[in-house]
């Protein structure tokens, strides 16, 4: 869990900001178990796009419109995609387990159904 500090800022109240954090934190450690060769391909690859997620949420918090907000947690939704995308591609080379690809994939779903709530409200809010 994401330890919680004297201030909080609004993003941090966030589920599906926490939610990225523990993804986050899981790709991190799976990724520690791939083969040296991969240290400059996959796993930064990879690490990036997660930690792109939650970067994404917090940037588009504190924007003053809900349109711009709205556009980055599109943004984060694509590297939510791309961090899928990668999984994927970890599987086929047998650099992770079946159980560690299907517990990924199940958290990028939650967080795919989180990103798509929260943008829409952001649109809905917006068109107001």
């Amino acid at each position: 869990m994401v330890e919680k500090l004297l201030h909080t800022f609004g993003f941090e109240k966030l589920d599906i900001w926490v939610s990225s954090i523990e993804l986050a934190k899981i790709i991190y450690s799976i990724t520690s178990s791939f083969p040296e060769s991969e240290k400059y391909g996959i796993v930064s690859q990879l690490r990036r796009a997660t930690v792109s997620i939650s970067s994404n949420i917090a940037e588009g918090s504190c924007k003053s419109s809900y349109k711009e907000q709205a556009r980055f947690s599109e943004i984060a939704f694509g590297s939510l995609m791309e961090v899928l995308n990668q999984i994927i591609i970890a599987k086929t080379l047998n650099y992770i387990s079946e159980e560690d690809y299907i517990n990924i994939r199940s958290e990028i779903e939650k967080i795919s159904r989180q990103l798509n709530a929260y943008k829409n409200s952001q649109i809905r809010r917006g068109n107001m």
